[in-house]
């Protein structure tokens, strides 16, 4: 048997071999860092992709714009691409709001709301129809003698709409925002502005409390009922006037801001120096349309910041409206309303709401106005009066 030899080889086979082994793996090598490095760059990406998606969702798509209609309201609410406007001031606004729509780009507007049916809430709403199409018209009645309603409901009808009266507790959206109609909460009143519909907007853990004219007595239903009234930001009810914002329905709401809505050299006297002392009191930062023109409010869902059309001093922002000719503060649209969170009775002990009936029989010695709370007079020793129930 012949023994096994040894197989050599050549010595420049093996170094070929060995070379053409070290170039396979350097290939491999590029290979795999090539992949590892697209797949890094994929991870960043969809990182970055993520993190923006996070910023757009909360980079201040909910926007409330109060436009300067002068003596009037109109608030414009934007929130993720949709649209709704409160109110449209008077008659002769209707071009500014036609205006401002079109150069904001809305063509359609999700819903729009006509609080109640005074002229200076619902008399430029047919600017808004003629500049886009609505979704939904709410209103708290369906019918009503005024020019200003039926031109109203004359351009909704030229769109194929009529208008509808949400039911109080109701619930809707407007993007990613959730809004809830928190009045009228009674409409046996002769008093209009009581039939306002008032709106709580909720974006995040930022809310907009819209409160139309609603006066004291609204106020008070809204505080007797069960929903939380809390709010970042208030619209101020009337315009400011002393009908309005009693210290008990601050209490309530505790705003952090609160705008007024109000005319320039306004003949009413609105906003007056006890609605604003109220405010301040409460700690709400003040806004007003007609120092500051139109003032718009942006919220991130935690945050809000303001931007103003105009400048305007604090000591500006705090000093009452026009006074009336005789020299005195006007306190109201209409004779129901009075200047006082509550009417006593200092011979019966008995506190009333501004608006009671009780108050005309009262004999005038014994009345007296009172601005301060509810809890404030029970401890005083006065009782709610059984007709208002205060």
């Amino acid at each position: 048997m012949k023994p096994l030899r040894e197989t050599k080889v050549p010595v420049w086979k093996g170094r070929l071999g060995r070379r053409k082994m070290d170039k396979s793996r350097k290939w491999i090598a590029i290979i795999l860092a090539a992949i590892l490095s697209v797949s890094l760059y994929s991870v960043s990406q969809n990182k970055d992709l993520s993190y923006a998606t996070e910023e757009k969702k909360t980079s201040g798509n909910f926007s409330v714009t109060w436009i300067d209609v002068g003596h009037g309201d109109s608030a414009l609410i934007r929130c993720d691409g949709h649209a709704m406007l409160i109110d449209g001031g008077e008659p002769e606004e209707s071009d500014k709001i036609y205006s401002f729509l079109k150069s904001d780009g809305i063509s359609y507007l999700d819903y729009i709301v006509a609080t109640h049916t005074h002229e200076d809430h619902i008399g430029g709403l047919s600017g808004a129809l003629n500049a886009a199409d609505v979704g939904t018209a709410y209103c708290p009645v369906t019918s009503d003698a005024s020019a200003s309603f039926e031109n109203f409901t004359k351009y909704l009808g030229r769109q194929g709409k009529a208008v509808t009266v949400p039911a109080c507790g109701s619930t809707f959206s407007l993007g990613s925002a959730s809004v809830r109609v928190l009045g009228p909460v009674d409409m046996n009143t002769t008093n209009v502005n009581n039939t306002s519909i008032i709106l709580k907007i909720t974006y995040g853990s930022t809310s907009f409390l819209f409160m139309g004219d609603a006066e004291s007595e609204e106020e008070a239903d809204l505080i007797a009922g069960t929903d939380d009234l809390s709010a970042t930001v208030m619209k101020v009810g009337h315009h400011g006037s002393n009908s309005s914002s009693t210290w008990s329905f601050l209490t309530a709401v505790k705003p952090q801001y609160a705008v007024i809505s109000c005319g320039e050299n306004d003949t009413y006297g609105e906003p007056t120096s006890e609605t604003l002392d109220k405010l301040q009191r409460a700690g709400a930062e003040i806004y007003r349309t007609d120092l500051q023109g139109n003032i718009t409010c942006t919220s991130d869902g935690n945050t809000v910041s303001f931007t103003t059309e105009k400048e305007a001093d604090g000591s500006a922002l705090l000093a009452a409206g026009t006074k009336t000719g005789d020299g005195t503060e006007a306190v109201s649209e209409t004779s129901s309303e009075a200047a006082a969170d509550y009417v006593l009775n200092t011979n019966t002990k008995k506190f009333h709401r501004p608006t009671c009936s009780k108050i005309s029989t009262m004999k005038a010695k014994n009345r007296k106005d009172f601005n301060g709370t509810r809890e404030e007079l029970i401890e005083q020793g006065y009782s709610p009066c059984s007709v208002c129930k205060p």
